[in-house]
């Protein structure tokens, strides 16, 4: 079943959340996290986001993005394809993307 359609409105809060495949660890030691909060810093920049609160568990993650210009399914897609590429060189079990939101 897929998700309803989201409406992306300028200046309102969306709650993002994505899980590994088959709900394995996304964030497998140390280095993976800062190098994900790297690739958020990046997208709030590149897509004009507001990153309002952030968590991050070991399969899967929360962010909670304000939205300048209605591009947020452009944003997580870019997001979770740069880290799941990255992850991807040095294992197969990080990959995002079960459970969009």
């Amino acid at each position: 079943m897929t998700r309803p359609l989201r409406i992306e409105k300028m200046g309102g809060w969306n709650p993002v959340t994505a899980r590994g495949n088959e709900r394995k660890a996304i964030f497998r030691d140390d280095a993976d996290r800062p190098h994900f909060l790297e690739i958020v810093a990046e997208i709030v920049r590149r897509f004009r986001l507001r990153l309002r609160c952030f968590v991050l568990m070991d399969n899967h993650y929360h962010l909670l993005l304000e939205l300048r210009e209605p591009n947020l399914s452009r944003a997580v897609q870019w997001l979770n394809v740069s880290y799941s590429v990255w992850t991807s060189e040095s294992s197969e079990d990080a990959n995002v993307g079960a459970g969009e939101t």
